[in-house]
């Protein structure tokens, strides 16, 4: 107990000595989540909204989920560091989060598509709807809870994984966990280590919150009314985004 109250009091303190101070590294910790994320979104979302709406090349973006997911991003953060040169330590950095971000955000996007029911889908275009128009006004709609669900768990993995780009020297709230096992300071180890819990909690809640308000309006007034209406296909797609085994959601 009192390692923890000396990590708290240390927190508080704004004693940082040779360390950045705590708003710089969470500055920091959340400029590197934000630009891995946003450049991962970029590539990952409408490559799954294209396998989504057309139902074509599922199976490769299964499986080079499921190979993103097993490279270890500590692993990658070194190799690209030593292929790339110490100049370029951010950018080694970057291209190891995208990577580590891509899996979760492709999968919320085509999963976000696949969990439509498809009567929906017939009924925009037997009312003469363009492939443009039920993509934008109903298949991105419908879809945007799943895919916010994947930007939630891409962010949440990059976030926790930002900590080992202090290994390389960028800072971050890495420095104090990293930097305090040599000099033995574990009110400064753990401390680092609360911060980046509290830091992943608050993100996951206003995630959380997003979440909900993305919902359209009819259908959370249908999940309200019905809350085990659900189908098993959402409920699989729903574990897809997260990264869970689609095989946990039907027992």
């Amino acid at each position: 107990m009192n390692l923890f109250g000396d990590a708290i009091a240390w927190i508080f303190s704004g004693d940082s000595g040779q360390f950045d101070s705590i708003p710089a590294a969470i500055g920091v910790q959340l400029l590197y989540t934000v630009v891995s994320v946003l450049i991962a979104a970029a590539i990952a979302v409408p490559l799954g909204w294209y396998i989504g709406h057309t139902g074509r090349g599922r199976e490769v973006a299964v499986a080079i989920s499921g190979a993103a997911r097993a490279i270890p991003s500590f692993g990658l953060l070194i190799l690209l560091t030593l292929l790339l040169g110490v100049l370029h330590k951010p950018e080694a950095a970057v291209i190891s989060f995208v990577v580590l971000a891509i899996p979760s955000l492709l999968a919320g996007a085509y999963t976000g598509f696949e969990a439509i029911d498809r009567r929906v889908i017939d009924a925009g275009r037997s009312m003469g709807m363009t492939e443009a128009q039920i993509l934008w006004r109903i298949e991105v709609p419908l879809g945007l809870p799943l895919l916010v669900g994947g930007i939630r768990a891409a962010t949440l993995q990059v976030l926790a994984t930002v900590t080992i780009a202090a290994y390389i020297g960028l800072g971050g709230l890495g420095q104090y966990i990293i930097a305090a096992i040599p000099l033995r300071r574990f009110d400064i180890l753990i401390g680092g280590a609360l911060l980046v819990a509290v830091l992943a909690l608050v993100i996951d809640g206003l995630f959380a919150l997003l979440q909900h308000l993305v919902v359209p309006r009819g259908i959370r007034a249908a999940g309200a009314a019905s809350p085990r209406a659900r189908s098993a296909r959402e409920r699989r797609a729903e574990a897809l985004a997260v990264g869970a085994p689609a095989s946990s959601t039907t027992s």
